[in-house]
């Protein structure tokens, strides 16, 4: 599969929609990819329909910012995949995470979410989606790309992958920068 990624604008969020609308994608729901965007007790991280409401507008209105909350697979004209990523200090969460704290203060955009729907499972979408998100970030000059992968040998919930595998990342030339957890690695790739 070819999949073409784009950068979520205002214009293409009813295609954000579609994918978290889909089967599958219950999570992406719930948070509509603002957890980790905010820290603390806010309106965006209580559980209820207020919350998904909230969060949905805030990630709308994010949308027509640069730069964008994420970027968008598109196989065809067809919306498949999602993958969240963007400077480290957009994601307030990250600095107060035992596992996702800064390793030290280079810069890097983080990657900390991928939503891909049960149809478009198993065939290489999120591989795909971290692909073009490495030539995304090539192309805005971002020097490091830094993820949180899950390093495990039995193979997680569907709906818990949003983190992407390590062996995913370390097939795309990712290395290991720390493990503050046995299941937990934090990986980088030099995007110069």
């Amino acid at each position: 599969m070819t999949l073409t990624v784009r950068p979520l604008t205002p214009e293409r969020f009813a295609d954000l929609e579609a994918i978290f609308n889909a089967k599958g994608c219950a999570v992406a729901r719930g948070c509509w990819c603002m957890y980790y965007r905010v820290s603390g007790k806010a309106d965006l991280t209580r559980p209820g329909d207020s919350q998904r409401r909230s969060s949905k507008s805030a990630l709308k209105a994010l949308a027509a910012k640069d730069p964008p909350p994420g970027l968008i697979g598109y196989r065809g004209e067809t919306p498949v995949g999602w993958i969240a990523l963007g400077p480290r200090a957009d994601y307030a969460k990250l600095a107060k995470s035992p596992v996702m704290k800064p390793v030290d203060e280079q810069p890097v955009w983080s990657i900390v979410c991928f939503v891909v729907p049960s149809a478009f499972r198993r065939q290489g979408v999120a591989r795909e989606l971290l692909a073009g998100a490495t030539a995304y970030a090539r192309k805005r000059r971002v020097k490091l790309l830094e993820a949180y992968p899950v390093d495990k040998s039995e193979r997680s919930a569907a709906d818990a992958s949003w983190f992407g595998s390590k062996r995913m990342f370390d097939e795309a030339g990712f290395d290991e920068v720390a493990r503050r957890r046995p299941d937990r690695p934090v990986v980088r790739l030099r995007v110069e």
